[in-house]
């Protein structure tokens, strides 16, 4: 049997590599007959996470404790789900005012091959090791490998060295009994089914994957005293868009009239949870970043150290 026969073989056993004879005329309806029959598709995927919530939730803590310690959370994946690592690290910092290097997202082949596929990237374990040791990986980090198939080289070389090292890992994919979550300590298996387009798997299975990553990454954030409530409090502000909304945060957290939100946001240096923190604990600015260090930034623990 040729290398390709046998990749052949095992993709035929793949849910998302799963071809739908029922769809073998889908180009011939009506366009607003496909666009109903996407998204009914569409709308299965969350019941398919929902069903995956404990193990979420069980890597989210793990994922936190670590962090805490000064750890930094990992995406490591191929193509789509490689895009979509990269995607969900970028949106932290500005989000949850986190170091660009505290979430990082690795894609096989690097940058370029966030618009353009990079060959034999995805097939290279080696690379993932080589990607992660770059980094530094230390035993405090999280590294989450994802890949529909659970078969991607690259994003199983990245938990299994990761592992090796004494990281945390986690094996997200889109098909059950996945080499991807043998490999990692917390398996994720979000089976969503076959795909509208045999093998497609940037619509429901990358759906999913998104789905996954925002529980995460945000779940992960709350854990860490990132939010206050359901308000971003450590948004960073830089744009006017955010500097509006950091004054909104403050205004809802708080109650506080416009003249007093300007001058403890002037007190802290634009920082909302200090700013917070001064009009709800009644103090200077020196004191309320004092006060959040010992918390390890918990707004809710230095108010009521404050108080």
């Amino acid at each position: 049997m040729t290398a390709y026969a046998a990749l052949r073989a095992q993709l035929d056993t793949l849910t998302t590599e799963a071809f739908r004879p029922e769809l073998a005329d889908i180009d011939r309806l009506p366009t607003l007959e496909i666009t109903r029959i996407m998204n009914a598709e569409d709308a299965t995927v969350p019941a398919a996470v929902a069903g995956e919530l404990p193990r979420i939730a069980a890597a989210v803590d793990a994922i936190a404790a670590r962090m805490a310690r000064g750890g930094r959370l990992v995406y490591a994946g191929a193509g789509t789900a490689g895009r979509l690592g990269v995607l969900d690290a970028s949106e932290c910092p500005p989000t949850f005012n986190t170091d660009p290097q505290q979430v990082v997202g690795l894609i096989a082949g690097g940058p370029t091959a966030m618009v353009k596929a990079v060959e034999g990237a995805e097939d290279s374990a080696e690379l993932a090791a080589a990607d992660l040791t770059a980094l530094g990986l230390t035993a405090d980090d999280s590294v989450i490998g994802i890949s529909a198939s659970g078969r991607t080289p690259y994003a199983i070389g990245a938990v299994g060295f990761a592992r090796s090292r004494g990281a945390l890992t986690v094996g997200l994919s889109c098909n059950a009994g996945s080499a991807l979550a043998a490999a990692a300590e917390h398996g994720i298996e979000v089976v969503v089914g076959p795909e509208l387009l045999t093998g497609s798997t940037r619509l429901k299975a990358g759906t999913a994957q998104k789905l996954v990553l925002n529980l995460i990454s945000t779940v992960t954030m709350i854990r860490l005293g990132k939010t206050y409530g359901n308000l971003m409090v450590d948004v960073r502000a830089s744009n006017e868009k955010l500097r509006a909304r950091s004054r909104r945060i403050v205004a809802l957290a708080t109650g506080a009239p416009d003249a007093e939100i300007e001058a403890a946001l002037t007190a802290t240096g634009g920082e909302v949870k200090n700013a917070i923190l001064v009009i709800l604990g009644g103090v200077d600015g020196p004191t309320a970043a004092a006060l959040l260090a010992t918390a390890g930034g918990h707004l809710r623990a230095a108010l009521a150290e404050a108080r």
